[in-house]
């Protein structure tokens, strides 16, 4: 007998455990049998060692025997492949050096399918086809028979993964009901609307939906009362206001603005974030086109801005006259806000400000790369790099909480300042950055009876908008400020006590809290000491459950959502303690965020993670590890498939978090953790460029773990190989993937085995290694064939096309590629098809055939700006000026590589390095084809473009050369 098919072989996790053969109910045994069936579901094809699956297994029990599992794992072979001979080797669960895998096809378990479905009904969505979008969704949603893996409800194992599941649950009924009423059923959705803001009170979106339903029902009085209830509900219960969807909603309601009527006619594109909430009115996208691209990154006032004008005009003075200012004084004082309202109101930058947070970072070595990703140039992860990119430019550049990073800091603004002409910089520390030409400016504390009562009120008016101040209080605020010794963060923490204390309460507990401090270190300023006191005050108030969870909450290095707090803080439930940090102003809601998250101030999380005790706190990190861990490995095994635009985009938020975890891994000696942390952000760091802070870490990593798990190291040498590869060292890639596929055919793991193998053709030839290339590409496919991933086939195929064409065999180069895009196309691996498709340009340039090479290029460019793959874009631009010039177009050809280079520079990266074997004939073919001084004059004037105005300057040139050849570019 063969191995059985494993497309035969279909489960259900949208529900209970369940799994059928041809239609046919498979018996899976008791419930830890299922459980381990389950784990390894959840591993979606990868390995997992058998101490893991026992120890997720029997949590919170004795760990059997090695025997035990080998038991449950031959029963489930048994029943999942019935007709498979005795000792012959598994086809579907199979035995992977130290674990198992499950080898099921992802179309055969309701999961994959209903995530594959969400994502294409959210694109209908948001692509204006609504009925297309209501049907997709409508499948998908019949997917679900209860709740995700609804047999280990509470086990550890099965905790986020269906948490995650069950978010997109929520998230795609959501798009179905929006569809709906772009559909015009908004009267047919009220009902299941009211039924879902009654079940899930606090997702905005649902009650945004309703309203807007209400609405086009002629319901206005009702569609207000809605968005009143939800309004007093987030204040009352998280003590937060609406996010900004509802309050547009809200005022387009009052003023019964026209775009809010139902639409006759199909509705025209919807914009959508990536949170899944739904913009209600439309735009004009020819507006939209005209609007200059936005330059800098400074966050919207979230509240007024009470006082300081003096203190404004005279950073600003400093600020003319110095290239570097720094605002120093004590944590609390309000460096940072005088720094981002003096920030705002500069002119006369060619682009900035730019914020860059530090408070996160605790490894220095990585200043330069978090300056480099913030200015959206990740290539230059150097200071040297980033001083070459911004030596052009005239920017601000606001360094905030610099103090933990001092050393670092200061030598990185001195090489920066002497290298960049146009550069300034506005720092905020609570001690000087001892840089040559800096000015210091410290920052005093607000006046009492001036602008800290003022603050005092206004601060209390948003918490209680009802307040008002007894007789008594007029002579108490300022003197309240004044025990504050007029520090706006304590301020501002005593006035939210007054939705529960009178200001007597508040000015009696603080008098006594500062009795107990007045003896604090002598070593800190008294202010520091003052705030401390207000902080541990506050501390004081909270319930025994809320201090432990306010404690722990501090390992986060930034933000976090509910189910983060959850498993971190080790609470369940976990919203009435955080509900309560964040009504008590210990914990800050990021608005605007769906789901919610939320964060420490860093004065509040320093306080915090002092008072945690030491061997929590290392339980702690534990725990926040295991978080970081599972929410890189879940998105890893996805990353290649259609839904890899929004998990970038989330990995990307949580890398704050992924650094924390690496830092306090390698701080208690788990490089073993560090690797498989690793392993599972590769392709992150490769596609969103960052390349220098992945080989850091996987070196560091690599060397705290020398004895590690050879399937551990597999992955982390496949890592450094990949990387290796784009900082341009293809001799060191080629090195560590060799390495990477002995590791892994150690371990069994054949998808790394595989990968490796694919990737050492590629990578030897360009490092100009000696071997057989045709018959390694040819065992590349065939292996990654074996593997079984589509998305590892895609890759192996554009391998092996791009091999050929650099052999001269075109006709061979061009069917591969095209099969290779085609399979990509199949499993939504968008990366591996617009890099196949890139290679088939080529091919086409190297016929002469440049109309084909940019009707190519006319269908990557869209796969490219949803990923937001700035360095893609510009390769894939570069070789599409070699195109212009085939097509006789040279002039264009040099606007275009011109611009390329510009940018190129601007964000540390160049093609030509990229792609040392095609960059540099590219260039000179454009360079060649007109005179010396014409291609200079037009090269110059691309160089004025941004990479957004590139885009556009390609389109229009592939739409007018379609118009003009008749060609479907």
């Amino acid at each position: 007998m063969g191995r059985v098919d494993a497309a035969a072989v279909r489960f259900g996790v949208l529900g209970p455990l369940q799994a059928e053969r041809d239609g046919r109910a498979i018996r899976l045994g008791g419930l830890r049998q299922r459980a381990v069936l389950a784990v390894l579901l959840i591993a979606r094809g990868r390995m997992v060692p058998a101490e893991r699956i026992m120890s997720d297994v029997w949590e919170g029990s004795t760990l059997p025997s090695p025997t035990t599992l080998h038991a449950y794992v031959s029963e489930l072979r048994r029943a999942l492949e019935p007709e498979r001979e005795a000792r012959a080797p598994s086809g579907l669960l199979v035995r992977e050096g130290p674990g198992y895998a499950l080898r099921a096809d992802p179309s055969g378990v309701d999961a994959e399918r209903f995530a594959d479905l969400a994502v294409a009904g959210r694109r209908a969505l948001t692509g204006g086809r609504p009925g297309a979008a209501e049907e997709l969704l409508s499948e998908a949603l019949e997917l679900w028979r209860g709740p995700a893996y609804a047999d280990f409800a509470g086990t550890g194992f099965a905790l986020s993964e269906a948490a995650r599941l069950e978010g997109q649950r929520a998230a795609a009924y959501e798009d179905r009901l929006a569809a709906a009423i772009d559909l015009g059923r908004h009267a047919a959705a009220i009902g299941e609307l009211e039924a879902l803001v009654a079940e899930q009170p606090l997702r905005e979106r649902g009650w945004e939906l309703l309203a807007l339903a209400l609405y086009r029902s002629g319901r206005q009085a009702d569609a207000g009362a809605a968005l009143r209830a939800i309004r007093r509900r987030l204040a009352d219960e998280l003590g937060i206001d609406p996010g900004p969807g509802l309050r547009d909603l809200e005022s387009a309601v009052l003023a019964q603005d026209p775009r809010l009527d139902p639409r006759l006619d199909p509705p025209p594109a919807r914009a959508a974030d990536t949170t899944g909430t739904t913009t209600v009115f439309q735009t004009d996208p020819a507006a939209e086109a005209r609007r200059p691209a936005p330059t800098g990154n400074l966050p919207f006032a979230l509240s007024s801005f009470v006082g300081r004008t003096e203190d404004m005009a005279a950073v600003r003075g400093l600020l003319a006259d110095f290239r570097l200012v720094t605002l120093t004084g004590p944590g609390g004082v309000g460096k940072t806000r005088l720094a981002l309202e003096t920030a705002r109101g500069r002119t006369g930058d060619d682009d900035g400000p730019w914020l860059v947070e530090l408070a996160g970072l605790t490894s220095p070595e990585l200043l330069p790369a978090t300056i480099a990703t913030t200015l959206g140039i990740p290539g230059a992860a150097t200071t040297e790099a980033v001083a070459a990119v911004l030596a052009g430019r005239r920017l601000l550049l606001v360094l905030d909480n610099c103090e933990h990073l001092l050393d670092a800091t200061s030598a990185l603004t001195g090489v920066l300042l002497s290298r960049c002409g146009g550069l300034r910089v506005l720092a905020t520390s609570r001690e000087p950055l001892g840089v040559e030409g800096e000015a210091v400016y410290e920052v005093p504390p607000l006046d009492p009876a001036g602008d800290g009562t003022e603050l005092f009120r206004s601060r209390v008016a948003a918490a209680v908008p009802a307040w008002t101040p007894d007789p008594g209080d007029i002579d108490r605020i300022p003197r309240l400020c004044a025990g504050l010794d007029g520090i706006p963060l304590a301020i501002e923490l005593a006035a939210a006590q007054c939705r529960m204390l009178s200001v007597g309460q508040i000015a009696d507990a603080l008098e006594n809290r500062f009795d107990v401090l007045v003896d604090g270190p002598l070593d800190l300023p008294a202010r520091h000491r003052a705030l401390e006191a207000t902080v541990a005050w506050s501390h004081q108030l909270l319930e025994p459950e809320e201090q432990l969870l306010f404690h722990r909450l501090s390992v986060f290095a930034a933000g976090f959502d509910l189910d983060a707090a959850g498993a971190v803080g080790a609470r369940t439930p976990v919203l009435p303690s955080l509900s309560a940090l964040v009504r008590k102003s210990l914990v800050s809601v990021e608005p605007g965020t769906a789901p919610r998250r939320y964060r420490l101030l860093e004065t509040l999380r320093q306080y915090a993670l002092r008072g945690l005790d030491p061997d929590d706190l290392s339980q702690t990190q534990g725990r926040h590890r295991a978080w970081a861990l599972a929410q890189a490995e879940s998105a890893e095994r996805r990353l290649h498939g259609p839904q890899a635009a929004e998990l970038l985009a989330r990995l990307t938020r949580e890398q704050p978090e992924f650094r924390a975890a690496f830092a306090s891994a390698l701080a208690a000696g788990d490089g073993d953790y560090a690797l498989r942390l690793g392993g599972a952000l590769y392709w992150f760091w490769y596609r969103m460029g960052h390349i220098a802070e992945g080989l850091s870490w996987m070196s560091r990593s690599l060397a705290a773990a020398p004895d590690a798990e050879p399937a551990v190291r597999a992955r982390a040498r496949l890592a450094v190989s990949g990387l290796s590869y784009l900082a341009g060292r293809p001799t060191q890639a080629y090195e560590a993937v060799v390495m990477a596929e002995q590791e892994a055919q150690e371990a069994g793991d054949m998808i790394v085995e595989a990968s490796a193998r694919v990737y050492q053709t590629h990578f030897g030839v360009l490092a100009g290694i000696p071997l057989d290339a045709p018959a390694l590409a040819r065992s590349g496919v065939e292996l990654a064939r074996r593997a079984g991933e589509d998305w590892l086939i895609a890759e192996a195929l554009m391998v092996q096309g791009m091999l050929a064409r650099v052999m001269g065999d075109l006709p061979a180069a061009a069917a591969v590629l095209a099969e290779a895009v085609a399979t990509a196309d199949s499993c939504g691996h968008d990366w591996a098809a617009g890099s196949s498709a890139w290679a088939g340009m080529k091919t086409a340039c190297d016929r002469g055939d440049g109309r084909r090479a940019l009707e190519i290029a006319a269908g990557i460019l869209d796969a490219l700006d949803r990923h937001e793959d700035v360095t893609s874009r510009l390769v894939l631009m570069h070789t599409a000026a070699h195109a212009l010039v085939l097509t006789g177009q040279a002039e264009q050809a040099a606007v275009l590589m011109g611009g390329v280079d510009a940018v190129g520079r601007r964000v540390g990266f160049s093609p030509e390095l990229m792609d040392p074997l095609d960059g540099p004939r590219e260039a000179a073919a454009v360079r060649d084809a007109l005179t010396p001084d014409r291609y200079e004059r037009l090269a110059a004037q691309g160089r004025e473009l941004s990479l957004p105005e590139l885009t556009a300057f390609l389109i229009v040139r592939l739409a007018e050369y379609s118009r003009r050849t008749g060609s479907d570019t």
